[in-house]
């Protein structure tokens, strides 16, 4: 099998492409009626968390069950427990969402896993004192520097947000302080994905000895999706009996549209759909980055996927009410977090190039 040749331009090409399916996965939850948060949350995670992640792999993963029986159990069992934790925070993310929005929600949820996500694995491997000193690190490090900087920007400007729809009486269910607890909480435990796949490598590993190629993290998903399904679910089960809403699966409440039970098990099969996206061209970008900064995938994908969930922000118009500084404050947030990706970007690609020069 030959090795999969570093190509870090297509690599943040595929990233762009999988963090635009995460920034827009929640826009579908817009048409459900007549279902509760739990209802909808655990129809979409059944979804992207357990059924897609089986397909994938058995459709992109020659010799599945072999590769499952040659795995080592300790990675399987890590991926998964990982994968728990990071349910915890894919939920709090959802919630966040309700409170905040979808910039401001992905704004601090995703900036600070993408600060986590991207610094502490190679710390606790003890290589990122190598890896800084190598060709194009400080583009890499400035990259994740700016990033950090786009993402608080972004925050500023939710909080701006929250003053203009205060003084218009118009805030919904906008609320600042819970929405920023539950998306402190998300950003950690998102964080914990990382962990998850980097735990599940050695299963990716035999996975490319039976053939995988680019496909081969596909695997992983097995576990550190259906660990992140188990949580959920557990949670969304907990709060149909609370609610008595299980029977919103087969009979809407009355007074709701006819037809609209399938519409509502579509609308969250695309939701689902769309999050396994990212997972998907994640795993396709990641292998792509080579082995000098592999590890700034995570930051790659987080800086972009907050870049385009604020231009859906402002495409499904959450920003209309508020003030022109407001808007020119998610403006320049935009155009600081393009830098971040070029930063970023720039600097995979002079660690591409040392790379083959050497070799």
């Amino acid at each position: 099998m030959d090795a999969i040749t570093p190509n870090p331009l297509l690599g943040v090409g595929l990233h762009a492409v999988g963090a635009i399916f995460a920034a827009s996965c929640y826009t579908p939850q817009k048409k459900v009626k007549g279902w509760s948060w739990q209802t909808y949350w655990i129809t979409q995670a059944s979804f992207c968390w357990f059924l897609l992640p089986i397909i994938g792999a058995y459709l992109t993963i020659p010799d599945l069950l072999a590769v499952l029986h040659e795995a080592p159990t300790s990675a399987m069992r890590n991926s998964f427990l990982l994968g728990m934790a990071y349910g915890v925070g894919g939920t709090a993310f959802g919630i966040a969402i309700r409170y905040i929005g979808f910039s401001l929600t992905y704004a601090i949820a995703v900036g600070l896993s993408s600060v986590l996500g991207t610094l502490i694995p190679p710390l606790v491997h003890g290589t990122l004192g190598d890896t800084l000193h190598k060709t194009g690190a400080s583009w890499v490090i400035a990259g994740i520097v700016v990033g950090t900087l786009g993402i608080a920007a972004a925050g500023w400007a939710g909080r701006m947000k929250e003053n203009d729809l205060t003084a218009q009486n118009s805030r919904g269910e906008f609320n600042l302080t819970k929405g920023l607890l539950i998306s402190l909480l998300a950003g950690v435990l998102s964080a914990v994905y990382g962990f998850a796949l980097d735990a599940g490598a050695p299963i990716a590993d035999v996975a490319e000895a039976h053939g995988a190629g680019v496909f081969k993290g596909n695997v992983t998903y097995i576990f550190a999706n259906t660990g992140a399904f188990v949580t959920t679910a557990f949670y969304c089960l907990y709060l149909h009996v609370r609610h008595k809403t299980i029977g919103e699966l087969v009979e809407l409440p009355a007074g709701t549209e006819k037809g609209r039970l399938p519409v509502n098990f579509l609308m969250a099969a695309i939701t689902g759909l769309f999050w396994y996206g990212q997972f998907f061209f994640y795993n396709l970008g990641h292998v792509r980055m080579g082995p000098k900064f592999d590890f700034t995938s995570w930051a790659i994908h987080m800086t972009m996927l907050v870049m385009f969930s604020n231009l859906l922000g402002v495409i499904l118009r959450e920003w209309k009410q508020c003030r022109r500084l407001t808007h020119a404050t998610i403006g320049l947030a935009l155009v600081v977090l393009v830098v971040a990706v070029l930063l970023l970007t720039y600097g995979n690609y002079l660690g591409d190039l040392a790379a083959k020069a050497s070799g």
